[in-house]
């Protein structure tokens, strides 16, 4: 198929490098040649903005359907795009236009609208977000009272995991900064992100998009400066706790003022081979509904800054993609909303900065922990926190993982990942003076296991002469979670044994039973275990629960079956269409892979990795899990799995071929 205006060549691995007379016809371009990769995954995400994807895939999809129609994906897209600039309309058009000439007659039902792209970018962040956690700590409340909701949060192994770091130019061996970072997601075959270069005579662009949505977002490389992100673990969404009556003038909400008119609309969502199932959708003066409405029954509505301002910050997308300096990219992530990033950003004057991005509501603290009533006056938002930025000393090194960042910070979020392992980044770029790509590109591959002693140490003293050898692996074991290792092995599976102990406790058996649903991965007890395990090991476990004792049960446990053997047996990637991966790393490990307690399944993991080079771009290094093509018959499909799995970084700039590879 040719091509919209404008040359699309590929590298050796597949990789579009497009270039275009003018930004519009780029767009095009871009949507063109997504549409030709990805066209699968794209129309699929199409169909979950509007809430259709059962029409496809069958009942199994109809939960998602039903919370994109009661969150009103859609509409929150198509108000955010009507109150864009005129370019930046254009362009997000362009963008549309482009898909619909790559796709052809390859679609499912319904079609493109200049919307979608916003809606696309939308759903890739609706379960990002914190209010799936403020439904678990509801849960933990409502069956061991409020003073237990504070034993599962903290500074804890969140499902977090991404790592973004800047060495100034006094720390690198060109004399100009470095720009690392491997962000962590849920691994999907697609890939979440896709490898992009954009190129016309006002901006030439490297970096990673979401595929469906124009421009590079959160990780690129303009030549001049580059920059990459991390979650910032912000709490910027509100469950409120809405109380409805209904009579003959509809539905109404209790809000701060008295009762006031709730919207409402009914839909259909169509199921494959299924009946369809009808919905309520139901709007507050505070935002969507996300809960079902039956009888009395409280229900939840969902406040975002997104929904609040009608803007999902496209505003910042091209301004972002012109970018000649930090200060620039600074200027541009002024218009961001959400989700909350922290941005570390570099150019090639030698210029550092760093800052978090995006809108968090000034509220009641309360709000930033469970669902508040919504006619509680003290819940309504009051403007928004000043985020904090700041210019950085060149010889500085700046690490970002999730964690919290200095005083003031609980205005920004609730629950933080834990400070070890952007210590550990730190202390490892501590030993260079003259950093290159090759030394950052091997910090990626860390395994060293920083919060292993705890659990080690009491696994020491247990008196379990049954698990007398397990115990001895332990004792001798490097503290590496490698994927050849057979001390990790055992440290995994004693980890996963102690989480089923615990969950069997009877201080803890309310919670036990997990509710079905969409929202179930959250409200998981034993996911939630392995996410406090490390800081109860440290500090003590609450509700009388003996540690010492678990462990010992734990231990017994895992003598009795079959014995661990390597790390990587046990901690595997399987990707559909692609060789399974036995993995190193661990949740805690700047190689951050998360398995499922009791499961031999990696689930989360660095869905891209790259190294931003400010003194020559041709330097610069990445990869991603899978490949460039997301059919799974594509020779792209899974090229660079190898690199991924090796810690390998790939050349961002190869081999050239004239016109289209397909």
């Amino acid at each position: 198929m040719t091509p919209p205006v404008g040359v699309v060549r590929r590298d050796r691995w597949g990789v579009p490098h497009l270039l275009a007379d003018d930004v519009l016809d780029l767009a095009r371009l871009q949507g063109w040649a997504v549409a030709r990769d990805r066209a699968r995954q794209i129309e699929l995400d199409r169909l979950h903005v509007v809430g259709r994807t059962a029409e496809v895939l069958g009942r199994t999809a109809v939960a998602w359907d039903v919370l994109a129609r009661r969150a009103r994906v859609a509409d929150l897209a198509e108000r955010a795009f009507a109150a864009l600039d005129e370019e930046t309309r254009r362009w997000c058009s362009a963008f549309v236009d482009g898909v619909v000439e790559g796709l052809g007659d390859d679609t499912l039902p319904g079609r493109w609208q200049p919307w979608t792209p916003l809606g696309i970018f939308a759903v890739n962040h609706l379960l990002f977000s914190t209010f799936p956690t403020k439904l678990w700590r509801a849960h933990v409340r409502d069956r061991l009272g409020r003073a237990a909701v504070d034993a599962f949060v903290g500074e804890a192994a969140v499902h977090s995991g991404s790592n973004a770091w800047v060495a100034g130019g006094g720390r690198t061996a060109s004399g100009l900064p470095l720009i690392a970072g491997d962000p962590h997601r849920l691994m999907e075959s697609p890939g979440v992100y896709q490898q992009v270069r954009l190129t016309c005579p006002e901006l030439d662009v490297i970096g990673l998009t979401f595929p469906g949505v124009p421009g590079a977002q959160h990780f690129g490389h303009a030549g001049r400066v580059a920059w990459a992100v991390t979650h910032a673990m912000a709490d910027y969404q509100d469950l409120l706790v809405e109380t409805l009556r209904r009579g003959p003038d509809g539905v109404e909400a209790r809000g701060p003022s008295g009762w006031e008119p709730v919207d409402v609309r009914h839909e259909t969502v169509e199921v494959l081979a299924g009946d369809p199932v009808g919905i309520e959708v139901l709007t507050t003066a505070r935002g969507p509904v996300i809960s079902e409405a039956s009888g009395d029954e409280p229900v939840h509505s969902l406040r975002t800054p997104a929904w609040e301002l009608a803007d999902l910050g496209f505003g910042a997308l091209l301004p972002l993609l012109r970018s000649r300096t930090a200060a620039d990219v600074e200027r541009a992530l002024d218009a961001w909303v959400e989700p909350v990033n922290h941005v570390v950003v570099a150019d090639a004057t030698g210029e550092v900065r760093h800052r978090v991005a995006g809108r968090v509501p000034v509220r009641s603290a309360e709000a930033r922990v469970l669902p508040v009533p919504a006619d509680d006056p003290t819940t309504t938002w009051t403007g928004w926190v000043d985020l904090p930025r700041e210019v950085v000393d060149p010889d500085a090194v700046v690490v970002s993982a999730n964690q919290r960042r200095g005083p003031g910070w609980e205005r920004i979020g609730h629950e933080f990942a834990p400070p070890v392992r952007a210590e550990r980044i730190a202390a490892l770029l501590a030993g260079h003076r003259a950093l290159t790509v090759e030394d950052a590109a091997r910090i990626h591959g860390d395994t060293a296991a920083p919060t292993a002693r705890a659990l080690v140490d009491r696994a020491l003293a247990a008196d379990v002469p049954e698990a007398a050898d397990l115990v001895e692996r332990l004792r001798t074991w490097d503290e590496t979670m490698d994927a050849d290792s057979k001390g990790a092995a055992v440290l995994g599976a004693l980890r996963s044994a102690l989480v089923l102990v615990l969950a069997e406790h009877p201080a803890l058996a309310p919670l036990a039973p997990t509710p079905d649903g969409l929202y179930a991965p959250w409200l998981d007890l034993r996911g939630r275990l392995a996410l406090v395990l490390d800081r109860w090991l440290r500090e003590g476990a609450p509700f009388g629960i003996d540690l010492d004792a678990a462990v010992a049960a734990a231990l017994a446990r895992l003598a009795a079956g079959p014995a661990p053997t390597t790390w990587g047996d046990a901690h595997v990637w399987r990707p559909p269409g692609a060789p399974e991966v036995r993995l190193s790393g661990d949740t805690d490990c700047v190689l951050s892979t998360t398995s499922i307690p009791g499961l031999d399944l990696v689930v989360r993991g660095p869905v891209a990795r790259f190294v931003w080079d400010l003194a020559d771009r041709e330097r610069s290094r990445w990869v991603v899990p899978l490949g460039a093509d997301g059919a799974l018959d594509a020779p792209h499909h899974h090229d660079q799995l190898d690199a991924w799995a090796a810690g390998v970084l790939l050349p961002v700039v190869g081999p050239r071929t004239t016109g289209d590879a397909r």
